[in-house]
């Protein structure tokens, strides 16, 4: 008899726990781990905060275990998807079984799958601790890419690309919710298609036009300064997350007082949307000058991804991270998710231009364009993946593969 009473004692423990981490993960999504606090997570659930806090004593604790079940999720999906026999099969298993995992949260089937775009804001010792099962679920993955036909592929372009399919999955939240459920399947057809041949066109080839780097920085004198200081600070939170750019660190690095930086900004969310309208602005400038290019849609195409990829690289670079979103309130996040649109939107005409002529592959057009931004916004990172890649490097480690095929040479 004692027996079933802690049986049924732990059982209730753990639906409750579980219950916790269910709505917690939807404000985690929502807020951030910056907007998070054991009040909202203890509301969501009608506990009192104290109720909580016995099974989480701090906020960290309740973030990191709903980072640790998202990350455990899919590691499951990556070993059942390494189970199929071939590169394509295991790629094609891997998208299937993360959108019919989408699918079942968005139904209420299913707990939702965490954003784990902000590990880095938090503290220690938990922020090792997600990363420590982040990084062995990233190594798990990176096995898709272990073939003889694929022995080609150095470690260090295989980490590139495994890099470039997770960011696929992350930002693909961003764009799914446009979609009705129904269409899943659909869409893990169009997306596997893209990744396994990309969007060059039977016998198209490879070879970008340069744009010079010093081209896309801001080129007004007057500019020079705000430049240098939204670049210090898009450094400062990629490396940092939010929490850790601070204002003190962003000031310091530019070797001014705290007074300059509120002279550029009258507080920290504001220097966050000033460091994506630089972003996108970058970006907008790209697409410009590849679209004034001789030549066709894919060269013009392909051109755009390249210069992207090495500006990320550059003594101008990085753009910054889409991760940054998380940290701002929703209604400003949703007006940088409508620029980011815009861009790929774009992108998406870019791409059905190259259609229209046979320069590029027949593909869906809009899909292909939110995964070449996500591309191009994970290059930012690709230094800290591949620390000996170089700059003129870049295209060719990080945006062929997009736009050749991801198991392509």
């Amino acid at each position: 008899m004692a027996e079933r009473r802690v049986a049924r004692s732990t059982d209730r423990y753990e639906r409750k726990r579980e219950a916790i981490l269910d709505a917690t993960t939807i404000l985690l999504n929502r807020e951030g781990v910056k907007g998070l606090t054991l009040g909202d997570a203890a509301a969501a659930v009608g506990l009192s905060t104290t109720s909580v806090t016995y099974y989480f004593k701090r906020k960290d604790d309740l973030a990191a275990a709903c980072m640790l079940r998202g990350v455990e999720a899919l590691h499951l999906m990556v070993d059942a998807a390494l189970e199929a026999a071939t590169p394509q099969a295991r790629l094609d298993a891997l998208l299937d079984g993360y959108l019919k995992r989408v699918r079942l949260a968005a139904t209420g089937q299913a707990p939702p799958l965490p954003v784990l775009s902000d590990i880095r804001a938090l503290n220690q010792p938990r922020r090792s601790e997600v990363a420590q099962a982040f990084m062995k679920m990233f190594r798990r993955l990176r096995q898709i890419f272990e073939a003889p036909e694929l022995g080609w592929l150095s470690r260090g372009r295989r980490t590139a690309r495994t890099h470039m399919l997770l960011a696929q999955l992350f930002w693909a939240g961003a764009w799914l919710p446009k979609y009705d459920l129904e269409d899943y399947g659909r869409i893990r057809e169009r997306m596997s298609d893209i990744l396994l041949n990309g969007l060059a066109a039977p016998g198209a080839a490879w070879a970008p036009c340069a744009i010079g780097m010093a081209e896309l920085a801001a080129r007004e004198e007057q500019d020079a300064a705000r430049e240098t200081f939204l670049l210090a600070a898009t450094r400062l939170i990629n490396s940092r997350g939010y929490r850790g750019a601070s204002v003190e660190k962003i000031s310091a690095e530019l070797n001014v007082t705290k007074g300059s930086f509120y002279h550029h900004n009258d507080a920290k969310d504001d220097l966050v949307v000033a460091c994506f309208n630089r972003t996108f602005e970058v970006m907008r400038r790209v697409q410009r000058l590849a679209m004034a290019l001789p030549g066709d849609h894919w060269l013009r195409l392909a051109s755009a991804a390249a210069a992207l990829a090495e500006f990320q690289l550059s003594e101008h670079g990085p753009l910054l991270r889409s991760s940054a979103l998380s940290a701002l309130p929703e209604p400003i996040r949703l007006k940088m998710v409508e620029q980011c649109d815009r861009v790929s939107d774009r992108f998406a005409a870019m791409i059905s231009n190259g259609i229209a002529e046979g320069s590029v592959r027949p593909v869906d057009a809009a899909i292909a364009a939110q995964m070449l931004n996500a591309t191009l916004n994970a290059a930012a990172e690709l230094g800290l993946w591949v620390p000996d890649v170089r700059q003129k490097a870049a295209p060719a480690v990080f945006a062929r593969p997009m736009l050749m095929g991801i198991f392509s040479k």
